[in-house]
């Protein structure tokens, strides 16, 4: 079974030349101790040694026949002596795919590799395997010496630290703000999935290009600031998504260090506190809307006062045009209250729509006797070009005619300042330009500089001082982008405004929890 000039090894051949086997001759002394003592050569020693190794030691011939194996082979896989290797090892019926020993007969050289054995009593055990050839006296290998070192400790290790670098990367993916890591160049190295999903790739990118689509690096940089101290920083942030929605971030930055200490890297993470600053907008809108109320109202009951005193002391006068006076300073400071109270209405509570078509020609025919009125009392000329080409289009009724009066109250009150003119005229007119119905509103009155002009749509701002609420653009604003449709405004100061309006033909169709209109109109035309 045994190649007949190989003595196994645990044996007590008194002289390995008359075995046949070769090897380097014997060193004098190893750091002082005498190799060539009794108790080094005596072969008993080296069955000892052979025998006690914690690990499996075994040697197969060129048929892949065990002819020689240690204490521990014996002890978890048998008296298997004279049986195939595969056969012992993994209790397969032909030889193994990339075998160590048969590498190691063909090229004689050392092959590691990692395998799993099965033992006799069926339990698997993971080894790492160092092949060692055994030559004759010629040089020829004759035998492979096998050695398999049990590292079931150390895979159960690599798979609890894979398992803790799972979780890791789980929770860096998952965690529910936006992470990155940059380097001191600031390139994105990593970004987690909410990263990704919000604002693109950005691994590869700068952070000012991913963060804010700008071209060059921010004025001041808290995360340069964390490489330089080495120190945590805490700012809030204004970003742009990859679809240019502003989002607000609390960001907070902590550096990586190497095993010096030397921080390589920077961590960013960003909480989206966009719905607390949208919170805080509003809080502080109604607080602004009080005291804008407060404001209107005073004013307006002072003209209401001013109108009843008119008419109180035209009556006890007898003098009905004082008493005619006094009633249209009354009614005018009622036209006024009742459009205040419709815009904040209109503020106040956001509607959704109620689309029906509409007829651009037919509404502005309702509005025209009472535009035309409001134009005669300020001196300003009314022009309609509505064509019956012009059609219909989906809408809101309600809300299309409070953003179409609020435009045309601003534009009767541009003109209304302007006192560089003797002639002022407002134009309305319409075309149909498919998929969209545009409307404009033109006038020649005072105009906007640039800044007037950026801040027309903010809530609350107005150019009318006490007169204006600062709610009306911001609510025609907000029915035409509900609608789906765009804004835009042509002014220069001196010269005049043109306020161009497009609203999409086919609407999305949708009614309110409580069948309310999704506006109210304000005073002219009713």
């Amino acid at each position: 079974m045994a190649d007949s000039n190989l003595i196994p090894l645990g044996s007590t051949a008194p002289d390995s030349d008359a075995a046949g086997l070769t090897g380097p001759p014997p060193a004098k002394s190893v750091r002082g101790v005498d190799v060539n003592s009794h108790e080094l050569t005596d072969p008993a020693v080296y069955q000892r040694y052979w025998e006690e190794m914690p690990c499996y030691l075994s040697v197969h011939d060129r048929d892949f026949r065990i002819i020689d194996g240690n204490r521990r082979f014996r002890e978890d896989f048998g008296e298997r002596l004279g049986q195939y290797c595969y056969k012992v090892y993994k209790g397969r019926e032909e030889i193994c795919p990339n075998c160590p020993v048969e590498a190691t007969f063909l090229d004689g050289n050392n092959h590691p590799s990692e395998q799993l054995l099965t033992t006799a009593s069926g339990a698997q055990i993971p080894v790492m395997v160092h092949t060692t050839p055994i030559r004759d006296a010629s040089g020829d290998v004759v035998a492979v010496m096998e050695m398999h070192t049990d590292i079931a400790e150390v895979k159960e290790l690599q798979k609890e630290l894979h398992q803790s670098q799972e979780r890791l990367a789980q929770l860096f993916e998952e965690v529910p703000c936006f992470i990155t890591v940059q380097g001191p160049d600031r390139v994105i190295q990593h970004a987690n999935r909410r990263f990704r999903e919000v604002f693109g790739t950005g691994v590869g990118e700068e952070c000012f290009q991913a963060y804010k689509h700008r071209e060059e690096q921010c004025l001041s940089c808290p995360m340069m600031s964390t490489f330089e101290t080495g120190k945590t920083h805490d700012y809030e942030a204004s970003v742009l998504s990859k679809d240019g929605e502003e989002l607000n971030l609390l960001v907070t930055t902590a550096p990586l260090r190497n095993s010096d200490g030397v921080v390589e890297a920077v961590i960013e993470m960003g909480v989206d506190i966009t719905q607390i600053r949208e919170l805080q907008d509003q809080l502080t809108s109604i607080g602004l809307l009080v005291g804008s109320i407060s404001h209107g109202i005073k004013g307006l009951l002072t003209g209401l006062d001013g109108g009843i005193y008119m008419v109180n002391s035209g009556f006890e006068r007898d003098k009905p045009e004082r008493i005619k006076k006094g009633w249209e300073m009354v009614q005018r400071n009622v036209d006024r209250i009742r459009s205040m109270v419709l815009d904040i209405l209109y503020y106040a509570k956001d509607r959704e729509l109620i689309v029906e078509d509409i007829s651009l020609q037919g509404m502005v025919d309702d509005l025209r006797d009472g535009v035309r009125k409001k134009a005669q009392e300020l001196g300003v000329e009314v022009e309609f070009n509505l064509p019956v080409e012009a059609g219909t289009f989906e809408g809101d009724p309600q809300a299309i005619r409070a953003m179409l009066i609020n435009l045309i109250e601003n534009s009767l009150d541009a003109c209304r300042m302007d006192s560089e003119k003797g002639d002022h005229l407002v134009s309305i007119s319409a075309r149909r330009a498919e998929p969209w119905m545009t409307i404009e509103v033109s006038d020649n009155g005072i105009g906007m500089d640039r800044e007037t002009r950026e801040k027309i749509f903010s809530l609350f701002f107005s150019s009318k001082g006490l007169k204006g609420t600062g709610l009306g653009l911001f609510i025609s604003n907000k029915i035409v982008d509900k609608h789906g449709g765009t804004i835009e405004v042509e002014s220069e100061a001196g010269r005049g405004t043109t306020f161009v309006v497009r609203i999409p033909l086919a609407a999305r169709p949708s009614t309110t929890p409580d069948g309310e209109l999704a506006g109210g109109a304000p005073g002219i035309g009713t």
